[in-house]
């Protein structure tokens, strides 16, 4: 498939670091949307970022639902797999090694990049989810061989059932992800404690070799 597939944008490297971003917006966002967060939590890192191809009313998305917290699984397998060939052919074009593309995905796209990770797992190195839903227990058990998943979730998340950060990660450590759960004092949006979190799991990733 060719990169040419999602309407993205591509940001180089300021500087050579171990790891690459592919930065997944939630719904209403745009290729734009997750830039100044990836600045936050990885500086200079090099980003790949692409719109999701499904309108909500206008607004894009990565993958259907039928309604708020009820989710088009069938669509999430299959756009899953499309969004997986894109990341593929953009990690060849750029020079980037799959098992240093870490995923930053938000709300639909953290429920996107679960579906990289249990689909796909040979186009990631690991993955940062804020505000992640439980998918689906219907999905092949496929190595996920350590890859390093940072679960963040809201206390007052009123869209996110409470138990479904517990349930995803049962779900990745059962296929062999190193799975660390934090949540904070947030409803469905993200605080400056996400991203503080976030950066410090990162670079702490990144001093220990794990990736």
């Amino acid at each position: 498939m060719s990169t040419q597939s999602f309407q993205h944008i591509y940001r180089p490297a300021e500087r050579a670091g171990p790891y690459s971003l592919i930065l997944l917006h939630g719904t209403g966002g745009d290729e734009n949307d997750m830039v100044p967060l990836a600045d936050l939590i990885a500086p200079g890192a090099a980003l790949i970022s692409p719109r999701g191809q499904v309108s909500e009313n206008g607004a894009p998305r990565f993958f259907r639902r039928f309604a708020e917290g009820a989710l088009d699984v069938e669509d999430w397998r299959e756009r899953s797999e499309g969004l997986a060939d894109f990341v593929a052919s953009a990690s060849t074009e750029h020079g980037i090694s799959p098992n240093a593309l870490f995923a930053v995905g938000y709300s639909n796209g953290a429920n996107i990049a679960q579906g990289l990770l249990l689909l796909r797992p040979d186009v990631l190195g690991g993955a940062v989810l804020f505000r992640p839903m439980f998918i689906t227990d219907d999905v092949p058990m496929k190595d996920l061989a350590g890859r390093p998943v940072l679960l963040l979730g809201g206390i007052h998340d009123p869209i996110t059932p409470p138990d479904d950060l517990p349930r995803i990660a049962q779900q990745l450590q059962q296929r062999g992800a190193r799975v660390t759960v934090k949540t904070v004092q947030a409803s469905h949006g993200l605080i400056r404690e996400d991203i503080i979190i976030a950066q410090r799991w990162l670079a702490e990733r990144v001093g220990s070799g794990e990736r």
